[in-house]
């Protein structure tokens, strides 16, 4: 476990830091279909980042296709976790990163690589998985699962070779620090606009799957994935965006929530994450020809 004090990089050295592997809670909790259900609020939570925003909205086809990125995104952020070559996957994926700069609407600066920007976007990704541990699984974790879940995010963090001056020291720092991000920094930008603007049905690409298959699947699938954006997201992000969130709803996502727990209480846990890792695979051989590459 790293000491307090300077990090190798010169950034501010965290106190958690926890191995990875086949025993680990990331890799039980992260290799999960349900680490993917708070996936579409995990992804407003980083368009609402001013600089992420920005990127996404000057530097990719997002908007003409969201779900092609997902696909080709998500594959390669998880490898990092589970492949055996995870440090290198992670050090390419942030050499993706070196060009994306720019000003957005505003007239600020941004870059992908600023420290504290890149870090949003990995802490994004470990509030998706404690927040599907807290929704959909029946045991809420410990105390000291928390922090050792937590420990093993910073580790997986540390494979992207990027400053660690951001990392809150353990959990508890990390959740005050995300909180104050979501009540002070993030902000409606033109992208999060765009994306909370979008119903499943009116989402360009093929979400779930070829016309027939997305035909017959989108009426039934489309309440539910919906109701998951906005219950998914934290309370103070609701606030900020004026999302109607009463009653009803509260009702609604609690009963949703408790029907995922049941459905997921009759699925072997083997195959749960098999099917999870061999879906992931097979979607990233598909996408591979369409990554991103680093910049030379």
């Amino acid at each position: 476990m790293a000491q307090p004090g300077l990090g190798p990089d010169g950034g501010a050295a965290t106190e958690a830091e926890a191995a990875l592997g086949p025993g680990s809670l990331l890799w039980r909790y992260a290799g999960d279909w349900r680490s993917m259900l708070p996936g579409s609020a995990t992804g407003v939570l980083q368009l609402m980042h001013p600089g992420i925003g920005a990127g996404v909205e000057q530097h990719s086809a997002f908007f003409d296709d969201p779900f092609d990125r997902i696909y080709r995104s998500i594959p390669q952020i998880w490898a990092t976790i589970f492949a055996p070559d995870g440090e290198r996957r992670g050090r390419q994926l942030r050499d993706v990163h070196r060009t994306i700069k720019g000003v957005d609407d505003s007239g600020r600066r941004y870059h992908a690589l600023d420290p504290e920007t890149f870090w949003w976007a990995h802490a994004t990704f470990t509030w998706d998985v404690f927040r599907s541990v807290e929704l959909f699984h029946s045991r809420p974790l410990r105390d000291a699962e928390a922090e050792q879940l937590y420990a093993e995010t910073v580790t997986w963090y540390r494979r992207y070779g990027v400053s660690c001056r951001p990392v809150p020291r353990d959990y508890r720092a990390f959740t005050e620090r995300f909180t104050e991000i979501c009540r002070h920094t993030l902000e409606l930008t033109p992208a999060a606009t765009r994306a909370l603007s979008y119903r499943l049905a009116d989402v360009p690409g093929h979400p779930l799957g070829p016309d027939p298959v997305s035909t017959l699947l989108t009426p039934l699938v489309a309440p539910g994935a919906e109701l998951l954006v906005v219950g998914c997201l934290p309370a103070e992000v609701r606030q900020r965006l004026d999302v109607t969130w009463g009653r009803a709803e509260r009702a609604q996502f609690r009963g949703l929530c408790a029907g995922i727990r049941q459905v997921f209480r009759l699925v072997p846990g083997p195959v749960n994450r098999r099917t999870l890792r061999d879906v992931q695979r097979r979607v990233g051989a598909r996408t591979r020809h369409r990554r991103y590459r680093p910049a030379a």
